[in-house]
């Protein structure tokens, strides 16, 4: 492929990443609620985020977005250098990007409520926006080595604060605990407006910094696919082999600093990364490589307008849609059949909107 080319199993991989918040983790629940036993109970327990430390399925979905941002953006920076834009515009778009997923995230929490008292100014979209434009501005600014050095850094940083130094407002809290650690700390000395967790925000000022690194490891994965001197097939071996990597360091250190979403651990970075990683070597080995993409319609349809469905379903009564179509049939199976039929509902109308926008040519561009 060409160093240029737009790859096409980002866009698959983004909407298999978005169909889990947009009513598919439900689904499972339900399917799995149909036939309750140990093994089904597991495959529930991983729709929903670990309470603290620990890890599920459902603690990917926000890193491996901000990875796939990281993961585009060389190919998107080629692209705006070819048509010849200077790099004080590219910086411009760079920051108007940040800014404007900052403020949908502002709009996501309820802005436009004017309820300012309890509004929360820290958002899933506010970090992506944040903590991409940090990693790209480092991008135009340091090579190879020095980004790694960076990344390094900050892992080996924030894992020893996260460790060692716990919130001084807070007598006899750990510093890995909710109560006690560094990062609720700044945020309730620095965070504007409501916090999530009212002590703590998971959406944090601390803990976007080793988001950053999320991006950052990203942006080194784009820089390795638009390689030219090794073929589709050893560049993701080389992938898989470099998530295995990751994966072993994010689990030798998680006795020192556990893995954690809500603090972003460094761990926790090593990780996702790994599972990122993995994901984005398969699908790119089976769409970009090996050229299979008539089964991807399904995914690319809701990762082409992913933030778009993220801010509709605050907006738009998707549920009431779909009982407005499968409300009689639902009501008339058994409970746990029932959950299936409404579950499924609503990813279909969520689905639907999204196809006829991308029958029409509609895009949601940030």
């Amino acid at each position: 492929m060409k160093p240029s080319e737009r790859l096409q199993s980002l866009d698959a991989l983004r909407g298999f990443d978005m169909l889990f918040i947009m009513g598919f983790a439900s689904l499972v629940v339900a399917v799995c609620g149909l036939w309750p036993n140990a093994v089904t109970d597991s495959i529930a327990s991983q729709m929903g985020h670990a309470s603290w430390d620990g890890f599920t399925h459902h603690d990917t979905i926000f890193p491996l977005f901000l990875f796939i941002a990281g993961v585009s953006f060389p190919f998107s920076l080629s692209k705006q250098r070819s048509l010849g834009l200077s790099t004080g515009t590219i910086y411009a778009k760079i920051v108007r990007r940040a800014l404007t997923l900052v403020l949908l995230g502002v709009v996501y929490n309820g802005l436009f409520k004017l309820d300012f008292e309890n509004l929360r100014i820290a958002s899933v979209l506010g970090r992506i926006g944040l903590a991409w434009g940090i990693a790209a501005v480092l991008y135009l600014n340091f090579g190879v080595k020095a980004r790694i050095a960076i990344a390094a850094a900050i892992l080996v940083g924030y894992g020893l604060l996260s460790a060692l130094v716990a919130a001084p407002d807070v007598a006899g809290a750990g510093p890995l605990t909710r109560e006690g650690c560094l990062a609720g700390y700044v945020d309730r000395l620095l965070l504007p407006g409501k916090l999530y967790g009212k002590t703590f925000d998971p959406e944090g000022l601390l803990s976007t910094v080793p988001a950053v690194v999320t991006a950052m490891l990203g942006m080194f994965t784009g820089e390795f696919v638009r390689r030219q001197d090794l073929s589709g097939g050893r560049k993701a071996s080389w992938m898989i082999a470099a998530a295995v990597a990751l994966l072993v360091a994010g689990l030798a250190f998680n006795g020192v600093v556990p893995v954690n979403k809500s603090l972003w651990s460094s761990t926790f970075v090593c990780v996702v990364a790994a599972y990122s990683l993995a994901m984005f070597a398969l699908f790119y080995y089976l769409i970009d490589v090996r050229g299979w993409r008539r089964w991807t319609l399904f995914f690319r349809v809701v990762g082409l307008n992913s933030i778009t469905i993220y801010l509709a379903q605050r907006i738009v009564g998707f549920g009431r849609i779909s009982d407005f179509f499968l409300g009689g049939v639902a009501s008339k199976c058994p409970e746990a059949l029932a959950a299936v039929v409404n579950s499924a509902g609503y990813v279909a109308v969520c689905w639907l909107f999204l196809y006829f926008l991308y029958r029409k040519n509609v895009f949601l561009k940030v």
